[in-house]
């Protein structure tokens, strides 16, 4: 895995993207920095290339790493400008594109690839427009990109969470994205990451009120908010604040993680993935899970406040995690991907 992380330059204790391995029974290794980057928060990979995509959160930049062995990495072309705090990044599963999103400002940026995986080009798309608000612009709300998602039918997803809202988006080359609709969540949920069922339902869980959406595609091909559920068993706590969320890879579960009070909310996906019913919450084993990762019956989890990152054996009937199994230090630890 790589394990992306925050550095000095955001008050982290991380020093770039960090090798991380793990055996058939969950142990962790830390294998060492694979490249030294700054705040290097979200993480991307090619569909086919050894190319690694990280956002340089405080230095408001996207950059391409190539891989050089199994534990390193090293630049590949230079920096591209980004958006303020740009906080996640996603690849195009043909390899055509990578979107940044900035949670300071609200832009989502689409940057073409060539061949090599290399950065070619930038394009903005065009700025969210907050629903619950009858202002041109309020400055209490302000739009605040978060994740995007790439469907299968070539469009792609994004959250707002400043403005509540879920936008999809036509892939134009040469042009970037260009607005198809747009998914209306309650004023005030926060709408932050997302997971795509194999159903073809996607949740999304939201950050400000710790609960999961259903979003849904009808059959002219737009998506619809179908139904919105707590996250956990129990009420959120003050200081509560939804994190990533992921499914089992057979789709029976979804894990969200739950940061303040720093548990891991397991819920049950039922009726082909359109409905979702709270299960129950397990510790996640530090402090502050920013992100998690599911696979192959394991659940790993990067707790960014610890400076760790911790295993959980998952049971294959009721979807519990139990652990954690392993732990391994790692300074600020803020996305995991699977390195392939």
């Amino acid at each position: 895995m790589w394990a992306g992380c925050y550095t000095a330059d955001r008050n982290g204790k991380g020093e770039g993207i960090t090798a991380l391995s793990a055996d058939d029974h969950g142990k962790l290794t830390s294998l060492g920095v694979a490249v030294e980057a700054n705040s290097p928060s979200f993480l991307a990979l090619h569909p086919t290339l050894p190319v690694v995509y990280a956002v340089a959160e405080e230095g408001k930049t996207v950059r391409a790493y190539r891989r050089t062995s199994d534990a390193t990495l090293e630049a590949f072309g230079e920096p591209w400008p980004a958006g303020e705090a740009t906080c996640h990044v996603a690849a195009d599963p043909q390899g055509r594109f990578i979107v940044a999103t900035c949670w300071g400002d609200g832009q989502v940026i689409l940057y073409e690839l060539d061949n090599d995986g290399g950065i070619t080009s930038r394009t903005t798309a065009v700025a969210a427009v907050d629903p619950h608000s009858t202002a041109p612009v309020d400055d209490e709300r302000p739009s605040r990109a978060h994740s995007s998602l790439m469907l299968p039918d070539g469009r792609v997803m994004t959250t707002d969470l400043g403005h509540d809202l879920v936008r999809v988006w036509q892939y134009i080359p040469g042009e970037g994205l260009q607005p198809d609709h747009q998914v209306i969540l309650p004023k005030g949920s926060g709408p932050r990451h997302m997971a795509r069922h194999h159903s073809g339902t996607v949740f999304v869980d939201t950050e400000y009120s710790v609960e999961v959406a259903t979003v849904r595609m009808e059959p002219d091909g737009t998506y619809e908010l179908t139904a919105i559920v707590p996250a956990s068993v129990n009420k959120p706590f003050d200081g509560d604040s939804g994190a990533e969320i992921a499914l089992s890879p057979d789709g029976r579960f979804a894990y969200m993680g739950v940061r303040g009070s720093n548990r891991i909310c397991i819920l049950k996906v039922s009726h082909n993935g359109s409905e979702l019913e709270p299960l129950a919450d397990v510790p996640c084993g530090g402090d502050w899970p920013r992100h998690h990762l599911v696979r192959e019956g394991w659940l790993y989890v990067a707790n960014e406040g610890s400076n760790d990152v911790v295993s959980f054996s998952l049971d294959p009937d009721t979807g519990l995690p139990d652990g954690p199994v392993s732990r391994v230090e790692t300074g600020s630890p803020s996305a995991l991907v699977l390195a392939g």
